[in-house]
């Protein structure tokens, strides 16, 4: 593994942490009806999703499931639906009497919204069957490989956590924590719509 090598995988991998979609609603909303501990929580688990996604497609299992139609198929409608179900229960919060954060989820609930998030995106794994077919070769040894599957893990994960960090600030909480029910309710809009995008997807081939 040479340095610019590592440095293009870090490049990529940041960006594709950055880019907008359901791993921020998630987190997103986690953090803001929990608090910090179950936003950082479900960051912490959404990079250990994709850097088993990322280890996995090094393994050569992304190119198992792109190549089998059955595979990627279950995987889609399984993302697909689990985000419609996290949709679903966002816009179906009811505001509580006291003014506080609607329906304050579990530690676990958030460990494992962070993780299925990740985990039911096969979308994941074609990315990086992109990435490292370009950087892995048959002389890629498996210390390398490993190397950069935890590269992408940590990329993931420490970018979450700092959304986490960032929207968990007391000053902010106090701001949104009674308006946190039409977050719930838009970041639920959104998880929908994101689902309906994917059944539409399949549907059509795409």
């Amino acid at each position: 593994m040479t340095f610019a090598t590592w440095l293009t995988v870090v490049t990529i991998c940041a960006l594709g942490a950055m880019s907008p979609g359901p791993s921020l609603a998630i987190v997103l909303k986690q953090t803001l009806t929990g608090g910090r501990c179950h936003g950082m929580t479900t960051a912490i688990t959404h990079g250990l999703g994709v850097g088993l996604y990322a280890f996995l497609s090094i393994l050569g299992l992304a190119a198992i499931i792109t190549a089998s139609p059955v595979a990627f198929s279950v995987l889609q409608w399984g993302g697909a639906l689990y985000l419609a179900w996290l949709g679903l229960k966002g816009l179906m919060a009811k505001q509580s009497g006291d003014s506080e954060l609607p329906d304050a989820p579990t530690t676990a609930s958030a460990a494992r919204d962070g993780f299925l998030i990740a985990f039911l995106n096969p979308k994941i794994a074609v990315f990086f069957l992109a990435l490292f077919s370009q950087v892995v070769g048959t002389d890629t040894s498996m210390l390398a490989k490993f190397g950069y599957a935890t590269t992408a893990m940590v990329i993931d994960g420490t970018w979450y956590l700092i959304v986490a960090w960032l929207f968990s600030n007391p000053r902010w909480l106090e701001q949104l924590k009674h308006k946190a029910i039409w977050f719930e309710r838009i970041f639920g809009a959104f998880l929908v719509g994101l689902a309906g995008r994917l059944v539409f997807g399949i549907l059509n081939g795409k």
